[in-house]
């Protein structure tokens, strides 16, 4: 059956008309010309059915059509990207406007839609850490979760860095003791994990489980949100501000420095997003270079394209035009 690649339209009915006016005032030209000397110009007539034949090939090739099927081996290449988003209060604060978590879920809504051919999830966390959405290649669903966070979502509490990174340290090791890939008919994906939050840690030690989490081969890139002069954090339903153990109003501040030794350690970097400076973009670049590992080699029917048998013929023509000479008005 025979298929084309490109449907005709507008702009291939506009060449044609302009290649038919163009000749047109060809022949009348000549004709004009030739009739002074009391001849018609009719040698003419053949050149144009043979314009008109290979105009028309090269039309068709530009089409591409197809005809029969060819089986292709299609490598289906691919990176794990787990975002894990502080929603503790301290996100509510309005140093980066509008406040550090709705910037944030805008720039992650852009991050999302530069990824189709690798699997993202969500972890959510602050004192303890939720899978929100789990790994997956549907983005509409993933932008629906970003959409809807809020810190109402997890408990109040302190922030603890460590809980979202075990979280998808158990991820992994569940991964890699599936049946699939201790048979070895699946290798290990690469996995990126971007950790978004102000920096403050208020858990334990971070350090046993960074070093798991290196060895895993799992890049971190970290992105520091908020601003170093720091900001109140409003209450829900604008109540005032939060206030510490000792009455006085409580202020958060990025704190960079734990954010880029994480990074440095397991060989991924450090960005910012600040009320003067969004690093996102850098983000995006960073994880574009984290390549994907190759999971199956799977056989697809392609129809072949067929356009060089036309085109060659319309080539053919061509030369023929070129090669023999008419002499439309004879002396």
């Amino acid at each position: 059956m025979l298929n084309w690649a490109y449907q005709p339209g507008w702009p291939e009915g506009l060449a044609a008309l302009f290649f038919f006016l163009l000749y047109l005032g060809y022949g009348f030209r000549t004709r004009r010309l030739a009739a002074p000397l009391g001849q018609r110009g009719w040698r003419l007539s053949w050149k144009l059915l043979l314009r008109m034949a290979y105009f028309g090939l090269l039309g068709v090739a530009l089409l591409g059509p197809a005809y029969g099927l060819t089986q292709n081996p299609v490598r289906t290449a691919g990176k794990d990207v787990w975002l894990l988003v502080d929603l503790s209060r301290s996100m509510n604060a309005p140093d980066v406007a509008p406040s550090r978590l709705q910037k944030v879920q805008a720039e992650l809504a852009t991050l999302i839609t530069r990824f189709p051919a690798d699997r993202l999830g969500l972890i959510v966390f602050a004192s303890e850490a939720y899978v929100q959405c789990p790994l997956t290649y549907d983005q509409a669903a993933l932008q629906l979760f970003v959409s809807t966070l809020q810190t109402s979502l997890v408990p109040p509490g302190s922030t603890d860095l460590a809980q979202p990174l075990e979280l998808v340290l158990t991820r992994l090791t569940s991964s890699t003791t599936s049946p699939a890939a201790a048979a070895g008919s699946t290798p290990p994906r690469a996995t990126a994990v971007v950790l978004v939050t102000d920096g403050e840690d208020f858990g334990e030690n971070l350090e046993p489980t960074v070093r798991i989490l290196a060895r895993s081969g799992a890049k971190v890139f970290t992105v520091g949100v908020g601003t170093t002069e720091g900001s109140r954090i409003p209450q829900t339903g604008g109540r005032g501000y939060l206030r510490d153990p000792k009455g006085r109003e409580a202020v958060t501040r990025l704190v960079a420095a734990p954010l880029r030794q994480l990074a440095e350690q397991t060989g991924g970097l450090y960005f910012e997003l600040t009320d003067q400076r969004n690093e996102f973009p850098f983000l995006l670049n960073a994880l574009n270079h984290v390549e994907g590992q190759a999971q199956q080699v799977r056989t697809v029917a392609v129809a072949d394209n067929r356009y060089r048998y036309p085109l060659l013929l319309a080539l053919s023509l061509i030369a023929l035009d070129i090669l023999i000479t008419v002499k439309v008005i004879r002396p």
